[in-house]
């Protein structure tokens, strides 16, 4: 798990025996960003879903596809982390997918370059995303 913001973690693919580890860490909500079936052997929504429930955390399933980063999918990833009562960690097949989620998700709310330099703060490059940044921080100012 990586903190890219304070209370904020992104991860690789997780297991179900890994959100026990996430709960013991201070983990609150746990954010599956990877479809289900994208690998063979990767554990479903479902199965990440149920652990979670089982330890009490709250569990959502915000898939993205092919590189394609919605407007509503960073809207609802925001929407989860400002809604967490702790950590949130969010996952995916490398951890790249949830970043730039967040990142999306707090355009607006922080300059480009406070959310590029929290990537790199975490060894996560946002920089490819600066365009898409810039245009939603210049659409919140209006």
């Amino acid at each position: 798990m990586t903190e890219i913001a304070p209370g904020v973690l992104v991860a690789p693919q997780i297991s179900p025996a890994d959100v026990e580890r996430a709960a013991q860490a201070g983990v609150r909500t746990i954010i599956q960003n990877r479809p289900d079936g994208e690998e063979p052997g990767q554990a479903s929504a479902a199965e990440i879903g149920a652990a979670a429930e089982a330890l009490g955390l709250r569990f959502l399933h915000i898939p993205v596809f092919g590189g394609a980063f919605p407007p509503e999918a960073a809207a609802a990833m925001a929407r989860a982390i400002e809604g967490s009562d702790g950590a949130v960690l969010a996952f995916c097949r490398s951890g790249a997918r949830s970043a730039t989620l967040w990142a999306l998700g707090r355009a607006g709310r922080d300059t480009p370059d406070a959310i590029i330099a929290a990537g790199r703060r975490a060894g996560l490059d946002l920089e490819p995303l600066r365009g898409r940044l810039e245009a939603r921080h210049a659409e919140a100012a209006q």
